[in-house]
């Protein structure tokens, strides 16, 4: 039976007050990790205007932090294992703040868009070392009965500065684009001094031991590949269309590369993945469902900045109106879901959350069309929509992360961490890519029609798509050439509302992948 998640109020006495440092600064440090995901879909447009970045600069900017997490996180959890949990968080730390600091002095020129790119992979990989480490360390600093609780705190929080970022962004960026990254170097510091502080904790439950001390160093680099591959081909069909054959093969080779490195790991001496953990259909369901959940709940945060800049006209700070209702709805469903899942299990939970979800997208999708709303205020069509597609979220994604833990009991902390928030980033990378993807091809169509009236052709569509979709940047102010100037108010008319039409299929897609959550929970164990 999974330990409760409400359980004995004499947890922290028994942990002390160094466990409840170091608890703080760890969530300090993963909230910098979580809170990275979505932090630039509000400042993009500013970003690639300043550095002169490309559009497919700018998504990478976005996906290449997600991939290199998802694609190392799986070494990172080794590593942990390995080398100490307090090691690895200390190391993850410091090389998210710097690698926030490079991001934060990206040059302006022909330099920009590698420099970025390459600072986000950094920041990506400091993630991936320190993520999995820190859930470790939660986790021993606990006595066993009091995991639960802490577990679900530690997710609740994590999970909901996701939300938070956006929010951040917007505000931010009134001051500099720059420091959105530079905020991390506080906060850096803040969690580096508590978990000093919190030094002399005792772990409290003792990690599985590691038995094998080796690095699978082929197996790091077939999954990072694999990734890499499989996503972008994914977010190149956005671009190029499903009809193109060589990205087929790029697919095809990404999913042939996934394939060698499962096959590398029922032979490899010391391999990154225990395959025998998925034996466990609890934690294999758990696992799946985090990464389900993501697929809808990272790319909403890029569509939503879209939708109300472009469609509602909205300014970067008043759209961080949209995920403030995102994020209510989380940190409300979170709280809920938490005690359902001590009372009930993860059935149930994925159950309510998946329902209510695909109910809130499927919702945001039939009015996202409208346009005759005052976007700029909190209460309107909208806003319970979006409220209970977040609700849906928070309801089973902490539970979710929760329950995949403790369902792997004989596995290392970091390993199993670095299988589930493996799934996790690797979800919302290819959410981004697919969602994106459908979008845009939508969009083409739309904008075909109605810019086809005014003159149009189809580079010059293609030229519109590509201001509106880039990594969430939703301009599209610059109108190509060979359009009467005349009629340049009504082409923008035109974008705005074949946008909305376009993104209500990206707010389908994300409703279908919530209602997987039910299939989800009709096969998963009952509680016992």
């Amino acid at each position: 039976m999974s330990p409760s998640v409400s359980t004995v109020n004499a947890t922290a006495t028994a942990a002390g007050p160094g466990s409840r440092l170091l608890r703080i600064g760890l969530i300090i440090a993963v909230s910098m990790t979580t809170i990275d995901q979505t932090i630039v879909a509000l400042s993009a447009p500013t970003i690639q205007s300043e550095l002169g970045l490309s559009q497919d600069g700018l998504q990478w900017a976005v996906n290449s932090y997600l991939l290199a997490t998802a694609a190392f996180f799986l070494l990172g959890g080794r590593l942990a294992d390995l080398f100490g949990h307090r090691r690895m968080v200390l190391l993850g730390i410091i090389g998210f703040a710097v690698s926030s600091f490079l991001c934060g002095v990206a040059p302006t020129g022909d330099l920009a868009e590698p420099w970025l790119i390459g600072a986000r992979v950094l920041q990506g990989l400091s993630g991936a070392l320190m993520f999995p480490a820190a859930v470790g360390l939660v986790v021993q600093s606990v006595p066993r009965e009091g995991r639960g609780r802490a577990m679900a705190t530690f997710f609740t929080i994590t999970g909901a500065m996701t939300a938070i970022g956006p929010i951040a962004g917007g505000y931010l960026t009134q001051w500099t684009w720059r420091s959105i990254f530079w905020v991390n170097i506080p906060l850096a510091i803040i969690a580096l001094v508590l978990l000093m502080l919190g030094r002399r904790a005792a772990a409290l439950t003792p990690s599985a031991p590691v038995r094998d001390r080796r690095i699978d160093v082929p197996g790091a680099i077939l999954v990072a590949a694999g990734m890499s591959l499989v996503i972008y081909a994914l977010q190149r069909f956005g671009e190029l269309g499903w009809g193109t054959t060589w990205i087929w093969v790029v697919l095809a080779a990404g999913i042939a590369v996934l394939g060698a490195f499962f096959w590398w790991q029922t032979r490899a001496a010391a391999p990154l993945l225990t395959l025998s953990v998925f034996r466990s259909r609890g934690f294999s369901v758990s696992a799946l469902a985090v990464m389900i959940a993501n697929i809808s709940f990272v790319p909403i945060f890029f569509f939503l900045s879209v939708y109300g800049q472009l469609s509602l006209g909205l300014t970067a700070s008043v759209t961080g109106l949209l995920f403030l209702k995102l994020f209510l709805g989380f940190a409300l469903g979170a709280r809920i879901g938490s005690r359902r899942y001590d009372r009930r299990g993860i059935r149930t939970v994925l159950l309510i959350g998946g329902l209510a979800g695909a109910a809130g997208f499927a919702w945001l999708a039939l009015v996202a069309g409208n346009l005759n709303i005052d976007g700029f205020s909190f209460f309107n069509p909208q806003t319970a929509p979006i409220a209970l597609a977040g609700f849906g979220i928070g309801f089973m994604l902490t539970a979710a992360s929760t329950d995949a833990i403790n369902q792997a009991p004989n596995t290392g902390y970091g390993e199993v961490t670095g299988i589930t928030q493996t799934l996790k980033n690797f979800g919302g990378a290819l959410g981004m890519a697919v969602i994106a993807s459908i979008v845009s091809g939508r969009l083409t169509t739309l904008l075909t029609d109605s810019l086809g009236r005014f003159g149009a052709s189809p580079s010059d569509v293609q030229h519109v798509v590509n201001q509106v979709t880039g990594a969430g940047s939703g301009q599209a102010s610059s109108l190509p050439s060979g359009i009467p100037a005349q009629a340049a108010k009504q082409i923008l008319e035109c974008v705005k509302l074949d946008y909305a039409h376009a993104a209500q299929w990206g707010f389908t897609a994300m409703a279908i992948a919530m209602g997987l959550l039910v299939v989800l929970a009709l096969v998963s164990p009952r509680k016992r």
